[in-house]
C-alpha cells in the first residue's frame, strides 16, 4: 500500500484513539490525520455485527471518499457475566450520544444487579477483555489489511485513573495491579487491545517492505 507523503488518516473522531494512533505512529515519521481534518465528510453508521465488519465499514468508507488509504479501527468491551457485551455497542451502551461516563455507570448498574444477594463488597466484579481490530484500506487497488488484538483483565465495581478514556477506569489489570486508566500512555500501548493490533499491524506492513501504509 501506497500513502500520501508522509500522511497517515485515521477515520476517528475519537480523541482518546487519536492521541493512541499519534503517539503510535509519529516514531516512525507519520503524521496522523483524523476527521477532525475532513469535516465536510458525513459520519459512519457503524451498524455490523463485529467489530472487523465496523472497521472495515469505515475505513472503505472513508478511503473511497478521499481517494486516499485509510486506517481504522472498532473496538470494546466484551464482559463474560453479560455474555460478551457491550461488545460492538460499547461507545453507545448507554444510548447514542452517552458518554463515557454513563457507559460505566450503566456497566456498573448491570453487573451490581446480577449481583443482588451475594457478597456486594467484592470490587472486581467480572472478567472480561478489550478487543481491537484495525482495517487499513486503499482505494486505489482494493485491498484491506487488517490486525486484531486483545487484553484480558476484571471489571472493578469503583473507577480508578484520570488517564485514557471509555471504560478504562473500570478495567482492572492484575499482574499490573492498576485499572488501564492508571497507566501512562507509553504503558499502555505496550499492553492494550489497540495497542497489539497496532504491533501487529505494523508486523504486517513490515512484511511488505516498508512500515508505511
Amino acid at each position: 500500500m501506497s500513502s500520501a507523503g508522509d500522511i497517515l488518516i485515521v477515520a476517528t473522531k475519537n480523541k482518546g484513539k487519536l492521541r493512541e494512533f499519534q503517539h503510535a505512529f509519529e516514531p516512525l515519521g507519520l503524521t496522523v490525520k483524523s476527521m477532525y481534518d475532513y469535516p465536510e465528510l458525513p459520519d459512519v453508521v457503524e451498524d455490523g455485527e463485529t467489530f472487523a465488519a465496523n472497521a472495515f465499514k469505515k475505513s472503505k468508507a472513508v478511503g473511497d471518499a478521499l481517494g486516499l488509504p485509510v486506517l481504522a479501527d472498532d473496538s470494546g468491551l466484551c464482559v463474560d457475566a453479560l455474555d460478551g457485551r457491550p461488545g460492538v455497542y460499547s461507545a453507545r451502551y448507554a444510548g447514542e450520544g452517552a458518554t463515557d461516563s454513563d457507559n460505566n455507570l450503566k456497566l456498573l448498574g448491570e453487573l451490581e444487579g446480577l449481583k443482588q444477594g451475594e457478597d456486594t463488597d467484592q470490587p472486581l466484579l467480572s472478567t472480561a477483555r478489550f478487543v481491537c481490530t484495525l482495517s487499513l484500506y486503499d482505494p486505489s487497488t482494493g485491498q484491506e489489511l487488517t490486525a486484531e488484538g486483545s487484553v484480558d483483565g476484571w471489571i472493578t465495581s469503583e473507577p480508578s485513573g484520570a488517564g485514557g478514556f471509555g471504560y478504562d477506569p473500570l478495567f482492572y489489570l492484575p499482574g499490573h495491579e492498576k485499572t488501564m486508566a492508571e497507566l501512562t500512555l507509553t504503558e499502555k500501548q505496550g499492553i492494550s487491545h489497540r495497542g497489539a493490533a497496532l504491533r501487529a499491524l505494523t508486523e504486517k506492513l513490515a512484511a511488505q517492505g516498508g512500515v508505511r501504509p
